[in-house]
C-alpha cells in the first residue's frame, strides 16, 4: 500500500465490526495530530493504521507507522495461529456450536437419522439438562455433552470423546444406566416397568479397540462403526430393542470423496475434514450440509464466541500434546523395565504399566494446570480422562 499525502491517510482506515471502537479512537487521535503537525512541517509526525485481513488461511494484523517526510514506513505484522475458515466440530466448542443449539437442531436430527439409517426416523428433538447428580452423596455425578429427548420419548446421549479412555465402554453403559434408573419414579408401586428407548451415541477420535482389548477380531466393511444392541448370542437375534450404542471411530474412517456412498459417509467425512475446507464441496449434499457452511464461518463468530473457540481449540491441542507425550514416556518407561526383566513377558507387562503410570501422571499434571487456568471442571475431566472427583481434589 502506498501513502502519498497525509490528507489521504484517513481513507485507508478500514472499519471492522470487531474493532470499530478501537479504530474510532485512533482516528480521532490522528485528526488532532494532523492539524498540529501541518503548522510545523519541519517536525516529523507519527500516524498509525490498524487493519485486519482475514483470508482462508490466516489473519494478519498490520500496524503501519508513517512519517510525514516519507523517510520511514515500518510495518509490524503479527500472525494469528491458523484457525482455518470453519469452526472445527471436533472441539468441545464446535460440537456444541453445531449440534447443541436449538436454532441448529436440524443438524443433530439429520446426523442421528444418518446413523440409524431407517432403523428409526427422528422428526424432532428437545434438549435436556446435561448435568446429573447422584441420588446419594457417594454416587458419582455425570455430565453429558448432549442429552436429548425425541418426539416419541426416546432418550439420546451424544458424546464427543477426543482422547483415548481405557474404560470408555464401561462409561457408556454407566451413562445409559443412570438415565434408565431415572425413568421410574422412586416409590412407584405396581408391575409397570415400561421404559423408553435409550441410545448412546459416541464420536471418538481414537480406535476403541486399538490394543485388541475386546479379544475379538472385527471383520466388517465398516470397522469405524459400532452398532451395538442386546442380542441372543446363539441366534444373533435382538433380545431387547430399546437400548443401543452407536459409536464412530473417526481415525478408522478413511474414505475418499468418490467412496462416499451414504449420508452417514458424508457426515463422517465432514466431521473429519471440515476444519481444512474452504467451501462446500460438490460431493456433499447441499440440502443437508449447507447450513453448517453457512453458520460455521469463523469470520461470523462474535468476539465472545471467537475467544471461546480459540480456548477450546487450544485445550484440544494441549490435551493431545500431553497425551502423546505421556504415551511416549510411558512406552519408554515400560520398555526399560521390560529389558531389565529380560523376558518377553516382562517387556509387555512393564510397557503396559509404564504407559498407564505415565499417562495418569501427565493427565493429573495437565488437569491441575487447566484448573489453575479456570477451565470448567467438567471439560477438564472429559479432556484428560479423569473423573470429576479426581479433578476437584487437585
Amino acid at each position: 500500500m502506498s501513502i502519498k499525502r497525509s490528507e489521504n491517510f484517513m481513507r485507508y482506515v478500514f472499519r471492522f465490526d470487531l474493532y470499530e471502537s478501537t479504530i474510532s479512537r485512533i482516528s480521532s487521535s490522528l485528526n488532532s495530530k494532523l492539524v498540529a503537525d501541518r503548522a510545523s512541517s519541519q517536525q516529523a509526525y507519527v500516524t498509525c493504521l490498524l487493519m485486519f485481513f482475514t483470508n482462508y488461511f490466516s489473519s494478519i494484523q498490520f500496524i503501519v507507522v508513517y512519517l510525514a517526510d516519507n523517510q520511514l514506513i515500518n510495518i509490524m505484522a503479527r500472525s494469528k495461529k491458523h484457525l482455518g475458515r470453519y469452526v472445527d466440530p471436533r472441539t468441545d466448542f464446535g460440537w456444541k456450536f453445531y449440534f447443541g443449539r436449538e436454532d441448529n437442531k436440524i443438524l443433530l436430527i439429520e446426523f442421528l437419522n444418518s446413523l440409524f439409517h431407517g432403523e428409526k426416523i427422528i422428526s424432532d428433538l428437545r434438549y435436556k439438562p446435561v448435568e446429573h447428580d447422584g441420588d446419594y452423596e457417594e454416587m458419582r455425578r455425570v455430565v453429558f455433552d448432549l442429552h436429548c429427548i425425541g418426539s416419541d420419548g426416546e432418550v439420546f446421549i451424544i458424546e464427543m470423546q477426543q482422547l483415548f479412555q481405557e474404560f470408555f465402554k464401561d462409561r457408556a453403559v454407566y451413562y445409559t444406566s443412570r438415565l434408565i434408573n431415572k425413568q421410574l419414579a422412586r416409590g412407584k408401586k405396581g408391575s409397570d416397568y415400561y421404559l423408553p428407548e435409550v441410545y448412546f451415541i459416541g464420536i471418538l477420535e481414537f480406535d476403541m479397540d486399538r490394543n485388541g482389548s475386546s479379544g475379538i477380531s472385527r471383520v466388517t466393511e465398516r470397522p469405524y462403526f459400532y452398532d451395538v444392541a442386546l442380542c441372543d448370542k446363539l441366534t444373533k437375534e435382538i433380545f431387547y430393542d430399546k437400548l443401543g450404542y452407536k459409536m464412530i471411530s473417526l481415525p478408522l474412517f478413511n474414505k475418499q470423496p468418490e467412496e462416499l456412498k451414504t449420508v452417514m459417509d458424508q457426515w463422517l467425512y465432514l466431521l473429519k475434514h471440515l476444519s481444512t475446507m474452504d467451501r462446500l464441496p460438490s460431493f456433499l449434499d447441499k440440502r443437508i450440509f449447507g447450513l453448517i457452511f453457512e453458520i460455521g464461518e469463523i469470520g461470523k463468530l462474535t468476539e465472545e464466541e471467537l475467544m471461546s473457540y480459540e480456548a477450546s481449540l487450544k485445550h484440544k491441542r494441549d490435551a493431545e500434546s500431553v497425551f502423546n507425550s505421556a504415551k511416549k514416556s510411558g512406552e519408554a518407561l515400560g520398555h526399560a523395565k521390560g529389558l531389565a526383566e529380560g523376558k518377553a513377558k516382562g517387556l509387555a507387562e512393564g510397557k503396559a504399566k509404564g504407559l498407564a503410570e505415565g499417562e495418569r501422571k501427565k493427565a493429573l499434571e495437565t488437569a491441575k494446570a487447566f484448573k489453575e487456568m479456570g477451565l470448567p471442571i467438567a471439560d477438564i475431566a472429559r479432556g484428560t480422562g479423569l473423573s470429576v472427583e479426581e479433578v476437584e481434589k487437585l
